[in-house]
């Protein structure tokens, strides 16, 4: 009873604007802003009007959904080993911010959007411009906060580790990337946001297929209440990724005494 309390405190003013927001397009009768139920129903009909054998999954979870996600996550993941090796490596550099700092900062000034023309002419159209599209915005955040958090490790543990010979190999693994995670995390939050936008960006320039593309489709074709279900569906993918971080970094930071409080508060309810 107490998580179900819980849960309609939470969620009860998003409820009360989704009452609104249905209310409030009835009443105007608009055909660009249809009511939250007419968005519900395109929605079923696009993606769960497939055979039972496919589990009434229908063909745009196949060619557009899944799709979609599988880029935002492989940009992801590749701006994450990249960030986190590239600015481990920088973080523990005495000048090496000196000489690339510069240039980084020219460079992650540049919108990605804007970028797109230039990878369509070295990439192509298709994967590897969207992925190198999600890659070059997602990095920044990743790599500035690893080496940020790098950078403040407590001298305590330089001092000490140095004390007993640490080898180095273990020296960065045990000691440096656990005490930098709880900045690489805030690092690694921002960036899946910026994964998921231009995942988006990336498909509308032409590509047949993605979340971005029947976007643009149903906009150009005037199905509003189909567009208005991607744009729902892209806020619960971002909502749903978010959250799932936060919960894998809730446990991979357990140990951190305030973490450790902070998660025996809530399941103390």
């Amino acid at each position: 009873m107490r998580y179900v309390l819980g849960f309609l405190r939470r969620w009860s003013l998003f409820i009360g604007a989704v009452v609104l927001w249905e209310v409030g397009t009835r009443a105007a009768g608009s055909p660009f802003f249809p009511p939250p139920t007419a968005i519900l129903a395109s929605a079923g009909e696009q993606w769960f009007s497939g055979p039972a054998y496919r589990l009434f999954l229908g063909e745009y979870v196949f060619e557009d959904i899944l799709p979609s996600l599988s880029r935002v996550l492989g940009g992801w993941a590749i701006a994450v080993v990249l960030g986190v090796g590239l600015g481990t490596a920088l973080g523990r550099s005495r000048t090496g911010m000196d000489y690339v700092g510069p240039l980084f900062g020219f460079i992650r000034a540049i919108p990605p959007p804007t970028l797109i023309p230039v990878f369509l002419l070295l990439f192509g159209l298709g994967t590897g411009m969207q992925l190198i599209t999600i890659v070059f915005g997602a990095l920044w955040p990743i790599l500035l906060n690893t080496v940020d958090g790098v950078r403040s490790v407590d001298r305590t543990k330089q001092e000490t580790a140095r004390s007993f010979g640490t080898p180095r190999h273990y020296w960065i693994a045990g000691v440096v990337l656990p005490a930098a995670l709880p900045k690489i995390f805030a690092g690694l939050r921002l960036s899946l946001s910026i994964a998921l936008i231009l995942m988006v960006i990336s498909e509308m320039v032409g590509a047949p297929h993605g979340i971005g593309a029947q976007l643009i489709f149903a906009k150009q074709h005037f199905e509003f209440p189909a567009m208005w279900a991607w744009i729902v569906l892209l806020g619960a993918l971002g909502y749903g990724l978010n959250a799932l971080l936060l919960v894998v970094e809730r446990q991979v930071l357990s140990w951190q005494p305030s973490r450790g409080a902070e998660q025996t508060q809530t399941r103390g309810g």
